[in-house]
């Protein structure tokens, strides 16, 4: 919708424009995947997951005795995490993925971060995993589903760039859709009133510094169009158990598929790795 016609709408219909930037938020436009990304998902055994309104799509690749639980991004699924996937069965893990609330192959509807957040701390538990593998917004849900469940332990969790606040969400869509500060402002009193969460106070940022995990490492590409590299750094700075790495040329989805990254991810799974220096980049 053009942004001029955004703010005309503001004014002469402000409730409609506020549902339509709610949409924008609560329903993900999911991209197709690749045809190597369908053929490895092929390669998994399925099942369904039935959560609140939504049949979840779950995926297991069966390995050795260690475990991972790979969390997509927002608008991502399973399939995107197809070469790390190969790689990680290569090194003898099992590993299980799944497809959040209308994302993937999972039903569709009208979904939140505190669905995806809630459905990250039951898969958690059901797996029993004590490493983790998350994409952009997945990291958010996954160190949100931590701070909720303090009685979850993870060793390695591995985050795959993350935004910080929630709030910075909010602020992108809005700049997106073209709606001025009144219609944001309004809309974040509607999420606050559906979910009952002050949005101000959802940042990662503060998450990691009350969850249980001993070691995690951070990577973000420094030219991310999508997420500025700043907004993982400041959660580095909280947060004493964290690595970070920069690399470059992978931009925000290529990071997935790219090789010296998933090397980088292996390496820091394996057992007894301690933690890498901060600010060491790949080529």
């Amino acid at each position: 919708m053009n942004k001029t016609l955004v703010k005309i709408l503001s004014v002469l219909f402000p409730n409609r424009v506020v549902s339509f930037a709610y949409n924008q938020l609560t329903n993900p436009q999911i991209t197709k995947l690749r045809p190597h990304e369908i053929e490895v998902l092929e390669t998994s055994r399925k099942e369904t997951l039935r959560f609140h309104d939504f049949d979840i799509a779950l995926y297991t690749w069966q390995g050795g005795s260690d475990s991972v639980l790979l969390i997509h991004g927002w608008e991502g699924q399973a399939g995107n995490f197809a070469d790390m996937i190969e790689e990680l069965l290569a090194n003898h893990y099992t590993v299980y993925a799944f497809d959040a609330p209308s994302h993937g192959y999972s039903s569709k509807g009208s979904t939140s971060l505190f669905e995806f957040t809630e459905l990250v701390g039951l898969l958690i538990k059901k797996f029993n995993v004590k490493k983790l593998v998350s994409h952009s917004f997945g990291g958010v849900a996954t160190t949100y589903a931590l701070y909720n469940n303090k009685d979850i332990v993870i060793d390695k969790y591995v985050l795959l760039t993350t935004p910080d606040k929630f709030i910075e969400r909010i602020n992108d869509v809005s700049e997106y859709v073209g709606i001025p500060d009144t219609i944001k402002q309004r809309l974040i009193a509607r999420l606050e009133q559906e979910t009952g969460q002050n949005v101000e106070l959802l940042n990662v940022s503060t998450f990691v510094q009350s969850i249980n995990v001993a070691q995690a490492l951070i990577i973000h590409d420094v030219d991310d169009k999508v997420i500025p590299i700043a907004r993982s750094r400041n959660v580095h700075q909280h947060w004493k158990e964290s690595a970070f790495v920069e690399v470059h040329n992978t931009g925000h989805f290529r990071i997935l598929r790219t090789k010296e990254v998933i090397t980088t991810v292996i390496k820091f799974l394996q057992p007894n790795t301690q933690k890498d220096a901060a600010h060491h980049t790949t080529p």
